[in-house]
């Protein structure tokens, strides 16, 4: 148990810059003690001493302001950062090395007893602030889930779940910006800088427009040079009085819209 604990706290000092020493993270990181009492009901739960495990978590609710069903399993070095209304419920499997934050809720979707009713977070899951991760499915290794998500389907190994509902980038997709976060260091409540699927492909049109309007004044440009002679003549100008020869798209701006 001892063990168990020492790896937690070594956990905390490793992804928490606010944890200044082991006593302070032994004494006011409720995620740690509700941590050691899930270990407890847990230990209950499995002999089938099912009213003293759910007495116990619900103590442990009680004292720290999360909610851990005694059936649930947790693996080593699971952090919950400030956790304050984290429900985890019963048939929840939660595998080494990830991080939960506050609000998140580990629920199900189906009321059939016995039945794998929540999800699996495989091992160094980021589950970010308020996320909702409901279902009995599988959450891949290094997977990601964004601040307020609504996840209710799969999520693959080395992924990103954004938004309501939860839309997924694949790593393979985003290898440049995981080697950017890697750089960076631990990426705190499961995003970094321009995860949103749908804001990336609004850039993309952006950028693809103001192109296209660079070409456009380029040709016009071209046009006018050719029929210079033609200007020389009355009444045989080619190229139009409104015709654009300059750039006037701001793709800048409209990009800032929908960061």
């Amino acid at each position: 148990m001892f063990e168990r604990i020492r790896e937690d706290i070594a956990c905390i000092a490793e992804r928490d810059p606010a944890a200044r020493s082991v006593w302070e993270v032994l004494t006011c990181y409720p995620g740690l003690h509700a941590l050691v009492m899930h270990r407890w009901a847990h230990f209950f739960w499995r002999r089938q001493w099912f009213w003293l495990g759910r007495f116990t978590s619900h103590i442990a609710r009680f004292l720290t302001g999360i909610e851990i069903h005694p059936g649930a399993t947790i693996g080593r070095r699971v952090f919950i950062d400030h956790g304050m209304g984290v429900v985890i419920g019963e048939t929840a499997e939660i595998g080494d090395d990830c991080t939960i934050y506050q609000g998140v809720t580990l629920g199900g979707t189906s009321l059939a007893k016995g039945a794998k009713r929540h999800p699996t977070l495989g091992k160094g899951v980021i589950i970010g602030a308020n996320a909702q991760v409901l279902g009995g499915f599988l959450v891949g290794d290094g997977a990601r889930v964004g601040s307020s998500a609504v996840v209710v389907k799969p999520v693959p190994a080395g992924a990103t779940a954004l938004g309501n509902p939860a839309r997924v980038l694949l790593a393979e997709v985003e290898a440049k910006r995981e080697a950017t976060a890697a750089r960076m260091g631990f990426s705190a409540y499961g995003v970094t800088q321009g995860d949103d699927p749908v804001a990336q492909a609004m850039k993309g049109l952006i950028d693809h427009a103001s192109g296209h309007e660079h070409q456009i004044a380029m040709l016009w440009q071209a046009i006018e040079k050719l029929s210079a002679r033609s200007r020389e003549l009355p009444g045989q100008d080619c190229v139009p009085a409104d015709a654009r020869k300059t750039e006037c798209f701001d793709a800048e701006k409209l990009n800032q819209l929908v960061k």
